[in-house]
């Protein structure tokens, strides 16, 4: 049986990236928010706090401009924090 979670039971494997990337830019969840919906995605901070928690799933669309709002490549916001 496929499982969608990672091992330690997030949904995304995404979101710890972006929360240290957002931090390392030293902007709040709301800023971030605000650059995303700039760039189309209809997003709030509620939205932000559940990627980076894991309890939220995140598409394809999302990670595109996700990566591009953080000006980061799409691997390295796919590649889990060590």
């Amino acid at each position: 049986m496929f499982i969608n979670k990672t091992p330690d039971g997030r949904n995304n494997i995404c979101g710890n990236k972006k929360s240290s990337t957002r931090k390392e830019m030293k902007i709040s969840k709301r800023a971030l928010a605000d650059k995303l919906q700039i760039e189309g995605l209809d997003i709030d901070k509620n939205a932000i706090q559940r990627i980076e928690s894991g309890k939220r799933f995140v598409t394809d669309i999302e990670i595109v401009i996700i990566s591009r709002t953080l000006n980061i490549t799409i691997e390295e916001l796919l590649t889990p924090n060590q």
